[in-house]
């Protein structure tokens, strides 16, 4: 745990600006099948009440509204929220976003049918405050649903090859640790149940070689191009190399214009207990 409040406070300052750098929606387009296919699993009814927090640009909030639900999305990022906010109306979609702090939730206990994150709460630095939140904001009986990569998964490779580089704090727990099972039981204790795992693919193909792959996104994922701004050029080239490594040893694709690498995810599917 961090030491102080102002420790904390000035740790997600640093994250929200992580996060508002570079543009995510055009990391997002790449895992908008993934969304799609999660939120169709959840078997959303017209009317249900669903918060995605960590929403983003509205990967899954827009499938949800699609099927009718009534949602609402929270995250950090002013500048995610725009893009979900456009997303939503292009469709003519009824979703509201605001900007929330998932170890923080403004809503009354109980407020929602289902709550659900994919790819975003795993990332706030206090994982126990997020479970408790995540929870309280659930009517009993209603879902909780989260997605998290694992760390054993491409995405997991990926953080581990840049925390070689670029070490993150070391009194906050690695994201990818909602990705192992027992860890995630332990987070929620009694207050789920019927808890469900399913390791799921996520197909990542991008009409670029591995190298253009790593440019993309140093210029458009707010991680990558922090992680890269704290290095000296010595240091971006060898992060650099070893990203481009990563990628090309992970490539399906037999050529040098395109790059397809499958990542797993963590889907967890609970219900809310009654205490």
């Amino acid at each position: 745990m961090q030491s102080s409040s102002t420790d904390i406070t000035a740790l997600k300052s640093r994250m929200r600006d992580t996060w508002m750098a570079g543009d995510f929606g055009q990391i997002a387009r790449y895992t908008q099948k993934a969304a799609e296919d999660f939120v169709t699993g959840l078997k959303f009814k017209p009317g249900t009440r669903v918060l995605d927090v960590a929403c983003g640009t509205g990967n899954t909030a827009i499938p949800a509204a699609r099927a009718g639900a009534k949602v609402t999305g929270v995250d950090i990022a002013s500048n995610l929220l725009q893009q979900a906010r456009a997303r939503a109306a292009e469709e003519k979609l009824e979703a509201e976003f605001h900007e929330g702090d998932a170890e923080k939730l403004a809503f009354t206990d109980g407020s929602f049918d289902a709550v659900v994150t994919m790819f975003g709460a795993m990332f706030a630095p206090r994982p126990q405050l997020v479970a408790a939140e995540l929870v309280r904001v659930c009517r009993p009986g209603g879902t909780i649903a989260m997605a998290n990569w694992t760390p054993t998964g491409f995405v997991g490779e990926m953080f581990k090859t840049t925390a070689k580089h670029v070490p993150p704090p070391a009194d906050v727990p690695a994201p990818v640790l909602w990705g192992d099972e027992a860890k995630v039981r332990e987070r929620f204790g009694d207050k789920v149940t019927q808890i469900k795992f399913t390791r799921t693919p996520c197909t990542f193909d991008y009409p670029f070689s591995p190298v253009t792959v790593v440019e993309f996104f140093r210029r458009y994922f707010g991680p990558t191009q922090t992680a890269f701004s704290k290095l000296d050029e010595n240091g971006q080239a060898a992060l650099a190399a070893d990203m481009e490594n990563l990628w090309s040893r992970h490539n399906q694709y037999k050529g040098p214009e395109r790059t397809v690498v499958t990542a797993e995810f963590l889907e967890v599917v609970a219900v809310r207990s009654a205490n």
